[in-house]
Parts: C-alpha cells; sequence; structure tokens
C-alpha cells in the first residue's frame, strides 16, 4: 500500500493551457497513452472544447449552441479539469498560476508544459472598430449576434423611417477568408427567411455585405473553392466588395475605403485571428507573436516545453523557413503529434517531427450549397453540401447525433427567429482575449458569486490583454471610453478600446 502510494504521488504532471482543438487533441491522446502513468491537468476557461467550424450555423439558428460544444468531463475521464485562465507562466518555478471562474487565484506545477492556448480576434487600428464591431470567436459572441440580427429585422419593421428600416437591415461582415464568408453565406439566408414568412415585412430586402482588402473570396484557399464561393453568395444577392475595407465605423454605419458611407447598425469584424497574447508573455523567441518551435513542438532552451496550435509557429516541412498557417486542421493535427512528443519526452515511444498531408478544405455555405476539395477534388452544389457535413460530422468529438438530429429539423422546419436576450451588446467587446467568457458589470467579486473573475471585467484587468513580454496584472487596465460607466458602477459598461494594438497584426482564419 505504501509503494502503491509513493509512485501515485510521483506522478509527473502534465498541464495543458487551453482546450482549443491543439489542446484538446494532446490531451485525449495523451490520457490513452500514459494510462495513468502521468497525471495530465488541462487548463481552461470553459468545460467544454468547442467546435469553431458550426459557430456560423449557430448564429443562423440552425444549431443549438450546446451542439457546437464537447464536454471536457465527459469526453476526458482521466484528465484533471481546472477552471480558469492562465495569468502567468513561471518557466524556472515550472508554475502556472490562473484565476478561477469566481475569481479565486491558483498555482500549477508542471514537470512538462504544454501552451496550446489558441488565438483570438486579430484587431487593427481603426477608428472606431474597438466600439462598435464585434468578433466572432466564441459562443457568446455567436449568441449576441443570432439576438442581434433578429432584433434589427424586428426594429425595421416597426419603423415609418425608410432610412432606418434600410440601415437596420443593412449587415456588414469585413473579412472574406472562412469565417467571415460562412456568417455572410448563412447571414443572408437567416435573414431572407425571417423577412419572407411574415406579410408586414413585403419589400423588405435584407442586404449584406462582405468587404475583404484582397482581390477574392477565401484568399487563402484554392482558387476553385473562391470561386464556388463567390458565385453563390452573389446569387444569393449578398453584396461582394473585393479591394474594400473599412476606414471608420461610427454608431450610424461605417466608412469604406472607396469613400462610400454604409448605413448600418451590424459589422461582424472576421479579418483573421492572431495568437494568444499569453504566449508573448514568456519572453521566449516569437515569430509574428506565436512561439517558436522546433520540429518537434518542442521550444528550443525548454526541453520541458511544448507548443502546438495557433499559440506555437511550427516549421513547414513543405515549405522551408515557412510555418505552417493558423488553421483548425493544423491545431487539430499537432496536438496528435505534441501528446507522443510528450510521452517520448518520458522515455515512453519515438519522437515526431511535424508533417502534414493538405487533405482539403470544405465551406459551408448554407441550405444545401458548400465549397470542398476533398483530397484535391473540387466540389460544389449539393455533394459539397453532403461531403461538408459528414467531414464535420467525422470530424467532431462528440454530439454527432444531436447535430444531425438539429439538421434534419432545420430541413423540414422552419427556424425559430426569437431573442432569448442571454448576451448583451457591452458582454462580448470585440477587444478581448477571452472571446469564449461573457462580460459581467463590473463589481466586488466578492459580493456576488458565481461572477467572472476581476480580471475578465471590463474595467478589470485582462488575464491574456498583454501584447509585450509582461504579465497582464503588472500593468494598469486601460481607461474606459468617456461615454462608459466608470468600474464599480453597477451599469453595464461598453467594450474597452486597447491602445497597445500590434503595428503588425498576425494572419490567420481558423
Amino acid at each position: 500500500m505504501r509503494q502503491r502510494r509513493r509512485r501515485t504521488v510521483s506522478r509527473p504532471r502534465i498541464v495543458i493551457v487551453g482546450a482549443g482543438f491543439a489542446g484538446y487533441r494532446t490531451a485525449r491522446t495523451l490520457s490513452r497513452l500514459a494510462r495513468g502513468r502521468a497525471e495530465i491537468v488541462l487548463l481552461n476557461p470553459t468545460d467544454y472544447f468547442l467546435y469553431l467550424p458550426l459557430l456560423p450555423q449557430v448564429a443562423a439558428g440552425i444549431l443549438e449552441p450546446r451542439r457546437a460544444t464537447v464536454s471536457l468531463p465527459d469526453t476526458l475521464p482521466q484528465v484533471r479539469l481546472v477552471l480558469g485562465e492562465a495569468d502567468r507562466i513561471d518557466l524556472d518555478g515550472r508554475t502556472v498560476h490562473y484565476t478561477g471562474p469566481e475569481g479565486d487565484g491558483g498555482t500549477l506545477a508542471y514537470d512538462r508544459l504544454v501552451l496550446a492556448a489558441g488565438s483570438v480576434n486579430k484587431l487593427l487600428p481603426i477608428p472606431g472598430v474597438a466600439e462598435h464591431a464585434h468578433g466572432f470567436r466564441g459562443l457568446p459572441e455567436a449568441l449576441y449576434l443570432r439576438d442581434h440580427v433578429t432584433r434589427q429585422v424586428e426594429l425595421a419593421t416597426a419603423t415609418d423611417d425608410p432610412r432606418s428600416c434600410a440601415a437596420r437591415c443593412t449587415f456588414v461582415v469585413v473579412g472574406a477568408g472562412y469565417t467571415g464568408t460562412e456568417v455572410a453565406a448563412h447571414g443572408q439566408l437567416f435573414t431572407d427567411a425571417q423577412v419572407g414568412r411574415h406579410p408586414m415585412r413585403t419589400g423588405m430586402r435584407p442586404r449584406w455585405l462582405l468587404l475583404d482588402i484582397a482581390d477574392r473570396v477565401l484568399p487563402e484557399l484554392d482558387e476553385r473553392l473562391s470561386r464556388t464561393a463567390d458565385k453563390v453568395l452573389r446569387e444569393r444577392g449578398v453584396d461582394v466588395r473585393m479591394g474594400t475595407s473599412v476606414k471608420e465605423a461610427t454608431h450610424e454605419g461605417v466608412l469604406l475605403t472607396d469613400g462610400e458611407f454604409v448605413d448600418t447598425r451590424t459589422v461582424v469584424w472576421c479579418v483573421g485571428v492572431r495568437p494568444d497574447p499569453l504566449a508573448e508573455s514568456l519572453g521566449l523567441p516569437m515569430e509574428r507573436g506565436r512561439l517558436l518551435v522546433d520540429p518537434h513542438l518542442r521550444v528550443p532552451g525548454r526541453p520541458e516545453v511544448f507548443a502546438c496550435g495557433d499559440a506555437a509557429a511550427v516549421p513547414d516541412p513543405d515549405r522551408p523557413g515557412k510555418y505552417t498557417p493558423m488553421t483548425a486542421q493544423h491545431a487539430w493535427r499537432q496536438g496528435k503529434v505534441c501528446a507522443h512528443n510528450v510521452a517520448a519526452s518520458f522515455g515512453d515511444g519515438e519522437w515526431r517531427a511535424y508533417r502534414h498531408k493538405d487533405l482539403g478544405f470544405v465551406v459551408d455555405l448554407g441550405g444545401v450549397k458548400a465549397a470542398a476539395n476533398p483530397l484535391g477534388v473540387p466540389l460544389s452544389g449539393p455533394v459539397a453540401g453532403a461531403v461538408t457535413r459528414g467531414y464535420h460530422l467525422a470530424a467532431m468529438p462528440g454530439n454527432r447525433v444531436r447535430v444531425a438530429a438539429d439538421w434534419l429539423l432545420d430541413a423540414v422546419l422552419p427556424r425559430q427567429a426569437v431573442q432569448l436576450g442571454l448576451v448583451r451588446s457591452w458582454s462580448v467587446p470585440l477587444d478581448t482575449a477571452s472571446p469564449e467568457l461573457a462580460r459581467v458589470p463590473a463589481g466586488p467579486a466578492e459580493n456576488r458569486p458565481g461572477t467572472e473573475p476581476a480580471k475578465s471585467r471590463p474595467g478589470g484587468e485582462s488575464a491574456e490583454s498583454r501584447s509585450g513580454g509582461g504579465s497582464a496584472k503588472s500593468r494598469p487596465a486601460p481607461a474606459p471610453p468617456a461615454d462608459q460607466p466608470p468600474p464599480g458602477s453597477g451599469a453595464a459598461p461598453g467594450p474597452v478600446k486597447r491602445a497597445d494594438l500590434p503595428a503588425d497584426p498576425v494572419e490567420g482564419d481558423s
């Protein structure tokens, strides 16, 4: 008995920060490889893995929010889940300092560390964008967009002012990458359905604009996918404008780079992602905000630290001198390789260098339409739609039956366009390092049990709002704008605009 207890206590501890595609795959693979010989700890702000490709369907009312999630405790029974956000990592002391969901702090010691913190909304220094646009990286943002779009259509119906009606029925999506293209495609169908079912809305024509400075839709993907998506969008009525972006955003609308002012109450920011700023706080060699690693996903000079996913700059063996792009497909594969190499660092198995083979991409355009090139074979129309949904079902690590059931119901029943009012505009600011969490009004945490930690509330310090080498807690929080109530006032605050935006934002769209 004593020997058994001694072996249990002396088990090495592996701490994984983040449960996105890379972190979840690392934890799942390690739990199978370790077989109880190591303690695996997963630090994450939520108790679920979010399957990001399905978020546009959540926003469009096709899927209920929980369908796009997979429970961490249920699918990782051999992994200890710790709810919290990493504040600081002490590399010399081998500890991770975090803040829990109720404001309490904690520390995790580790023998091996896997940094898989993922990415956040990419920001650009464009006036008004931080205040008037919303991102699309987490469930709160998807829920907010669904409510907001529904509300705009309903308010447009009730007004007698044609200009106000047109502005509320105009929706601007900035960024024609993977996410922005799907949001615009699903959004147009969603609003058309809302208008078409109500006689009082006869003559109303929802207008969706898709903007990008690139010369084509889906610029990072195969040109055949781009042409297919562009054709579907235009046929559906989406106003696709390439070579155009936002110059300034205001409460009344957006000023475009071509000089046109578009009256709108909706700006969806899908220009891509940037690595979670937590990686930069380590003070290690970086590549445009991403932590440099070797082909085995290990941090040079720190053999006990591994990194994978969007937070890591992983050498691309097929493009010498380049790094793998920030996509879910790469993050998922890197998680598996990372798990095997962590096990190999303990003498269990062989080291593996990360290599990949392009399996193609799928882009869901709503209805039965999609663009796909599985294994390099270009597809479009209903066939591509079937392949796309089949791919998502196969790729999801759980919840497949419920997702398929929602798809079946959506095919035979009209969608429910109602406002739940669960997520308010100020609780999902664009400038946030935690898009997976909705902000709450500032106030004494000890008087409001069950709330988020002070660092994740407006007016408090953000756990991951670092863009330089220091800890977030060592830097003062930015002052709120003049039209925003002071912290602790009890009023619902608006988004906080940060002044420390990177001069050269990192490209990427997961």
